[in-house]
């Protein structure tokens, strides 16, 4: 099944529980949040508050947390502790990446690992066996409203191609057209920004990119 996970990255951060309370009535799978450090990214978001704010307002709602940190390592425990339920890493870091996607696990979290758009997805596989998902950028993160990259689309290809049978997400660029391609490529999360979290019909969306997991 396609899994649709909104990002909050974009919505109206003035009226967050309305915005997340819309989603869910759409029918997302929960909400992807976007955490930024400013260092290994050129942006600045979220924090554990948020996250603790979500679970307590929302306690049922799925929270994939995406660290975009250089250190993630020192943080693992306390968005676990806020109400993360998976935690994904980028296999771009300076740490000990098979260390903490064990800590994410050993904490009762999804353990996931992104690449950027320049990153070979080929230097991850020693991984995978710790992996339950597996995020494939297709944008440089940090901002969103970017432009899809459809060159990324062989990653999710050999991912699959692997063997690896956890989630395959796509952040960046993604709408209901560009989600033809990454569920084509092997993709069964798609992470949604803009063309979701601010379109006129949202529902709609959901509908058209759900219905793909029904074509050929």
């Amino acid at each position: 099944m396609i899994k649709i996970l909104p990002s909050i990255l974009a919505a109206d951060m003035l009226r967050m529980g309305e915005e997340i309370t819309r989603m869910a009535e759409v029918g997302a799978d929960g909400l992807h949040v976007d955490v930024m450090d400013a260092h290994f990214v050129p942006n600045l978001s979220f924090g554990p508050a948020m996250v603790k704010a979500i679970r307590k307002g929302f306690p049922n709602i799925y929270q994939d947390v995406h660290l975009m940190m250089d250190n993630p390592a020192a943080y693992i425990a306390t968005f676990a502790e806020a109400g993360a339920d998976a935690i994904t890493i980028h296999a771009e870091i300076p740490e000990n990446i098979e260390e903490i996607l064990r800590d994410i696990r050993s904490r009762g979290c999804k353990a996931g690992l992104s690449v950027k758009p320049k990153t070979d997805v080929r230097t991850i596989e020693g991984y995978l066996p710790l992996c339950d998902q597996v995020l494939v950028m297709t944008v440089e993160p940090g901002f969103g409203g970017q432009k899809f990259m459809a060159d990324m689309m062989p990653k999710l290809r050999w991912l699959r191609q692997t063997g690896f049978a956890g989630g395959v997400q796509v952040d960046g660029g993604v709408n209901a057209g560009t989600a033809r391609d990454c569920v084509a490529a092997g993709a069964d999360e798609l992470v949604m920004g803009t063309a979701l979290v601010r379109a006129a019909d949202p529902a709609a969306v959901i509908r058209a990119c759900r219905a793909l997991e029904d074509r050929p």
